[in-house]
């Protein structure tokens, strides 16, 4: 019902990003931000060893229900499925949100450089806003047209304001004349390629901004680093037996969603590591 129309996915296919896509209603803005502030609060008031952050910003769908529905939703399948094709699976589902007058950045990078799949392109990320987020919030910027190229040179800085696990960016000249700002509503929806060079601004409004990075990929996709990986099957089959599958939780932070979260954390962490010229925390 709410497939994208070819012009759509000619463009995708082009630029290697789609943007705005209308995804989610008010009314379901609402209810799922409330549900991430109230996932928040229980997270606090757990205080899990002071690491809860960890269930936001890696694979949040194994221990938060309502990200697992979001990942789910119908209209974002059906959209995700023109591109991708029948049978989808969730690799990984992270918040990325930047507080209020925040100086956190996302530098310059392609997303699959660390994440031991190679150079594929039966994935894509869907990135879904819960709140404004513009160019004065830290909206992401695109340069159209580069994930037409193979996975280039990253150096790590591990910057204490870069929201990315090494602080990764790419090792070449990029044209930054040339990228787009990619706003967004709250509801709305970006795509992209995991080979799409792309970054992000800080935040110098008064409120968050809030997004959820969904990556989909095809049962095709197999780990090429790491010795397993997880995901989570969200529409059709998956026979390739590449990937371990995972059941979505019931509730928040059940304990036995956590101890699997810790298990693919750790093993994702195998790939994510990998060259990298500091140790990374099991903790991230």
């Amino acid at each position: 019902m709410y497939c994208l129309n070819q012009k759509q996915v000619d463009d995708y296919h082009r630029d290697g990003y789609l943007s705005p896509l209308g995804l989610l209603s008010g009314q379901e803005v609402l209810h799922y931000a409330e549900q991430y502030h109230a996932a928040r609060d229980e997270a606090d008031d757990k205080n899990f060893d002071h690491h809860g952050e960890r269930y936001f910003r890696t694979n949040s769908h194994l221990v938060i229900p309502f990200v697992n529905e979001i990942t789910r939703h119908p209209k974002l399948l059906d959209m995700v499925e023109s591109i991708l094709g029948p049978n989808l699976l969730v690799w990984s589902a992270e918040f990325f949100v930047k507080p209020a007058r925040s100086e956190k950045i996302v530098s310059w990078h392609q997303d699959l450089t660390y994440w031991g799949l190679g150079e594929v392109d039966d994935e894509l990320t869907a990135w879904v806003a819960l709140s404004d987020v513009n160019l004065a919030s830290g909206c992401m910027r695109f340069v159209p047209g580069s994930h037409k190229q193979s996975i280039q040179p990253h150096r790590d800085t591990f910057g204490e304001n870069n929201m990315l696990s090494r602080g990764q960016e790419i090792a070449v000249d990029v044209d930054e004349d040339a990228a787009r700002l990619i706003e967004l509503e709250p509801g709305q929806v970006s795509f992209h390629h995991g080979r799409m060079i792309h970054a992000s601004g800080p935040n110098t409004t008064s409120s968050p901004r809030i997004g959820l990075a969904i990556r989909y990929i095809t049962p095709s996709v197999r780990q090429q680093v790491a010795k397993r990986d997880y995901a989570m099957i969200v529409r059709g089959l998956d026979e390739s037996g590449n990937w371990i599958a995972i059941a979505p939780p019931s509730e928040n932070f059940q304990p036995s969603c956590m101890k699997l979260h810790k298990r693919v954390r750790l093993e994702q962490l195998e790939a994510l590591a990998q060259g990298a010229e500091e140790t990374l925390s099991t903790e991230r």
